[in-house]
């Protein structure tokens, strides 16, 4: 879940420390941990990342068609 920690939130905590960020959205694919994600982000972001992810999608979309 967006909310809570998540299977990597070490992970994402380093990366976000390690780049300064104001926000990490960590999602590993066939991990050591098995496939999972983190966020580690304000509420505010954390409310706007179902539109950044939708238009994520529909860009690698776009990408993958052309």
């Amino acid at each position: 879940m967006a909310l809570g920690p998540g299977k990597y939130d070490a992970e994402a905590s380093e990366i976000r420390i390690r780049t300064n960020a104001a926000g990490v959205l960590l999602m590993i694919l066939g991990g050591n941990q098995g496939t999972g994600f983190s966020v580690q982000a304000s509420i505010a972001v954390q409310l706007n990342l179902p539109e950044l992810l939708r238009l994520t999608a529909d860009e690698i979309e776009r990408e993958l068609k052309s």
